[in-house]
């Protein structure tokens, strides 16, 4: 199944989308300038996408559009304490070649994920590892395209 698709959040913010003009509208196309906005490909039931949208596409037709409203469980799910971690200041140091972190700036961790730095003391860094969107309803706008 090939659809085009825009992801907004409860406040209306755009967070994703496979359209270029949208991305271009709402700020999204400065933040990802290497990203292609094309239509997004799909093989139901192969988990690709979140469980949401995947349960949302079931059953529909090329050229329906459709709104899709996910709730956290169904997307990224609650954000838990469970992924924050915590570094002693000086091995993070070590391991960045020397720098410090700040608060609000993001590391890769060895597995890929991504995580926000919430705290930096003397002795301790605080990274959220949480899914950015972890306790969000998302809203999806889908257009389908292409089913095959």
């Amino acid at each position: 199944m090939t659809l085009e698709y825009t992801g907004r959040l409860d406040d209306d913010t755009v967070f994703d989308t496979s359209r270029k003009s949208v991305a271009e509208e709402t700020g999204l196309a400065e933040t990802q300038p290497d990203r292609e906005y094309t239509p997004l490909t799909v093989e139901i039931g192969a988990e690709q996408v979140i469980e949401g949208m995947e349960e949302g596409l079931i059953g529909l037709e090329a050229g329906e559009t459709e709104t899709l409203t996910i709730p956290p469980e169904k997307a990224y799910g609650e954000p838990s304490d469970e992924n924050i971690q915590e570094f002693e200041t000086a091995e993070l140091q070590e391991m960045l070649g020397g720098q410090t972190p700040e608060e609000g700036s993001y590391l890769e961790a060895q597995n890929g994920s991504q995580g926000e730095v919430i705290h930096v003391d003397e002795d301790v860094v605080r990274v959220d590892f949480n899914p950015r969107l972890a306790g969000e309803t998302l809203t999806f706008d889908v257009e389908i395209i292409d089913v095959s």
